[in-house]
């Protein structure tokens, strides 16, 4: 027996070997794997222990909605620890492996060069991984990427690098964006790199997008999103959500907007999609960061709203049916499940409402069944990242109780296991699509029913510059009855450079709106001096026609009009004004065109529009605070002097939710900026920033609460290795910024509070701290 448990060690160490070489890995022959997944009865779970379990068993632990099984794409040692994927035309998952997350409680090693990017690829066509090949290695805590042109880019904080691609191996590097996640910790930095319908490349936890340009990156500003993972419906739209959220998204399409720093929120972006945050795990979830909360957990310990919520995908696939075709689907990793929802669209808004009430359409009762992930895939299925393991909260915010959980069940080792599932209906066969190199090819499959494939030819011919494709895409534009064909058409032609003006003007006065929508979604990429003219008199049809459709994005483009003809642009923006008074989606566009013009239109404003009560008079005197505020903020290169240390803890753990002014992150945190809990008692200040604040709270006379802002404040003083001198820096320099201007705090004033509170294990309330 001995003998023999030498020999498999033996084995296991040489395969792991092999798994760190460049050398393509081959497995044997899936043959074993079932065909069909069994659901999982409810069973009685053991909250002592949770082992690992083996792949196929792991898929007998699910639950997933009747009519659909759960089938094994890869696990360990193939992958490890994954966190993100996507496939090339080939359809060859390109996987990013996190494998220096949390190695511990404390995050011992976590700075080290381990993580990877790989590529999977199922030599046999049995539907199944058997090689891996290494792509990058000796990257710093990977975490996402994207297949363009001849190259990747690829996420690995702070930066963001392009690496072009020969034959499978990295060749020339290219730094895009030194501050791609600067600051903020793992939890809280930008991801996705989701390469949109309109071309651009777009972020959750970001205000920033990409795209290459010959030689060249353009960044431009966008709509800050999310928190991690981003998604598009058809019409490019963009989805996301932050940790206690089940769905946020836009109903504009993802280009418009952004144009003014004054302007905090745009209506129409970042708006709550859907509302219902309940979940319904089949396991008891004890291991939640804040399980010890009243009203995190129920009486049998089940996970009642959102706590990690991810991954938000449009599910766009061609395998599911049409009854699927409206569903986003939401991950939860902290309790192992996969929900689902269903959107529809209510004129310009676009709600949603949960699938199911009691249940989710995956879970499991495998507590390290990590979904982080979800991917529309080549086959129409959907893809599912799972990091598959037992600590997924960072240190930053672990708190002593889960710190206990995670001991008890010994969920911190192993460290080198994950698992790709694919989803599929029942009995149904799921072949994946490679894509040719034929460019007339490419443009057919521009309206293939599967919207990866819609999405990969489109990508495909604007990566290969493909002019040869033009004649076949201008006929394409043609072909109204094929509306998903002509909007691939449309942005495929935008991407080439060949688009014609009297293709833009036929579709803006198509009577289908979606398509109407993307011809006004494309014109900033066409109005030029010689073209806008051509424009007008349509634009003046929609607004007489009083098309409150169209209209705000017509209020968006007067900032592409009024550079090419002033008066254009200003009759424009009083013509939206007067037509549309109590439209906030106009007035909040129209203000976006603004940037350092607030005050003088609002003396024109008043002029042709005198009532103040219209919606554009009460959103232009907010902003118009805001930036007054601003003026009246100090210098933040003083204070990043005076207090280093401070500034620079600010920037990694505070700025993400309460914003780099001070001023609060809707959906998130409310203002530091002139808050009596930051000017007033130290004591207070410094047990919240040790250990958290449950909301509601009142700051300057408002009430904050759920949803405007993440229920609770997560602290930081579980982190013991979190010095005291820095704590007191972080909070003297958040007392003297903006507008505040109390004292600082010493290193021996949070000694003391630290020393009283040694043995606090929650989060305190507005009642406890006000006693």
């Amino acid at each position: 027996m001995l003998k023999l448990k030498s020999v498999l060690l033996l084995f296991l160490t040489c395969f792991l070997f092999f798994c760190q070489t460049n050398k393509p890995i081959q497995l044997a022959p899936a043959a074993a794997l079932p065909e069909a997944t069994k659901k999982a009865e409810p069973t009685q779970v053991d909250l002592s222990s949770s082992p690992v379990i083996a792949p196929l068993e792991a898929i007998k632990k699910m639950q997933v909605e009747p009519g659909f099984e759960v089938k094994l794409v890869a696990a360990e040692p193939l992958v490890s620890t994954p966190v993100a994927l996507t496939f090339d035309e080939k359809a060859r998952p390109w996987v990013v492996e996190m494998a220096g997350y949390m190695p511990d409680t404390v995050g011992t090693g976590e700075d080290k060069p381990i993580g990877k990017i790989v590529i999977l690829e199922d030599t046999n066509k049995d539907g199944v991984a058997d090689e891996r090949r290494i792509f990058l290695d000796s990257l710093v805590l990977p975490r996402a990427i994207c297949l363009i042109e001849n190259g990747i880019l690829v996420a690995e904080p702070p930066s963001l690098y392009y690496y072009e691609i020969k034959n499978d191996k990295p060749g020339k590097k290219t730094l895009v964006d030194a501050a791609y996640a600067e600051g903020g910790n793992v939890e809280h930095q930008p991801n996705g790199l989701y390469r949109a319908l309109d071309n651009w490349i777009y972020n959750a936890k970001s205000s920033k997008r990409y795209r290459k340009k010959g030689d060249k990156w353009i960044i431009e500003p966008t709509h800050f999103r999310g928190q991690w993972g981003i998604s598009q419906d058809n019409y490019g739209r963009l989805y996301y959500n932050t940790n206690s959220e089940n769905l946020l998204g836009d109903y504009f399409t993802p280009g418009l907007g952004a144009t003014n720093k004054n302007q905090r929120r745009v209506a129409g972006y970042v708006q709550k999609i859907v509302a219902n945050n309940k979940v319904y795990p089949i396991r008891p979830t004890p291991g939640v960061n804040r399980g010890y909360m009243n009203g995190i957990l129920d009486e049998s310990k089940h996970l009642v709203d959102f706590t990690a919520a991810c991954a938000p995908l449009v599910y766009r696939g061609d395998l599911f049916g049409p009854e699927y075709s409206t569903s986003v689907f939401v991950a939860e990793p902290s309790a192992n499940l996969i929900k689902r929802n269903i959107i529809n669209e209510q004129g310009l808004l676009v709600k949603g409402e949960q699938a199911y009430k009691g249940k989710e359409f995956l879970s499991s009762v495998d507590e390290r069944f990590r979904p982080v992930n979800l991917f529309d895939a080549p086959d129409g299925s959907m893809y599912v990242v799972d990091m598959y393991r037992g600590i997924i909260q960072h240190k930053t915010y672990l708190t002593n109780y889960l710190k206990s959980e995670i001991g008890r069940r010994q969920l911190t080792q192993p460290l080198n296991c994950g698992r790709i599932y694919k989803i599929v209906p029942v009995n149904k066969t799921s072949q994946a699509v490679t894509l040719p190199n034929n460019p007339d090819q490419l443009v057919t499959l521009l309206g293939h029913s599967n919207g990866w494939v819609r999405d990969k030819a489109q990508q495909m011919l604007i990566d290969g510059k493909s002019t040869q494709a033009i004649p076949a895409l201008h006929k394409a534009m043609q072909d109204k009855s094929k509306s998903l064909l002509v909007m691939h058409a449309l942005w495929t032609l935008e991407g080439i450079g060949a688009l014609q003006t009297e293709e833009v003007l036929t579709l803006l006065q198509e009577p289908t709106w979606p398509l109407r929508m993307q011809a006004l979604s494309v014109l900033p990429s066409v109005l030029t001096k010689k073209t806008y003219k051509s424009y007008l008199p349509v634009f003046n049809k929609f607004i007489t026609q009083k098309d409150s459709l169209a209209a705000p994005y017509l209020a968006f483009l007067v900032s592409y009009i009024q550079p090419l003809d002033k008066t254009a642009g200003k009759n424009m923006r009083q013509q939206l004004v007067k037509t549309f008074p109590k439209n906030k989606f106009v007035a909040d566009a129209i203000i976006s065109t603004l940037p350092e013009q607030e005050e003088t239109f609002q003396k024109e404003l008043i002029a042709f529009a005198p009532d103040t009560t219209l919606v554009v008079h009460q959103q232009l005197r907010g902003v118009i605070a805001n930036i007054k505020n601003a003026r009246a903020s100090k210098d933040p290169k003083v204070l990043l002097k005076v207090f280093p240390k401070g500034a620079a803890m600010f920037t990694s753990t505070c700025q993400t939710c309460h914003g780099p002014d001070g001023n609060g992150v809707n959906g998130l945190a409310p203002p530091l900026n002139g808050s009596e809990w930051v000017t007033g008692n130290k004591e207070k200040l410094i047990s919240i920033v040790l250990y958290g604040l449950t909301g509601p709270v009142q700051v300057k006379g408002h009430l904050y609460k759920a949803p405007e802002i993440n229920g609770d404040m997560p602290g930081i003083g579980y982190d013991k290795d979190l010095a005291n001198e820095d704590i007191a820096q972080v909070l003297s320099y958040i007392r003297r910024s903006w507008q505040n201007n109390a004292d600082k705090v010493s290193t021996e004033e949070v000694a003391k509070v630290r020393q009283n509170l040694k043995a606090r294990q929650k989060a305190f309330t507005v009642q406890e701290l006000n006693k």
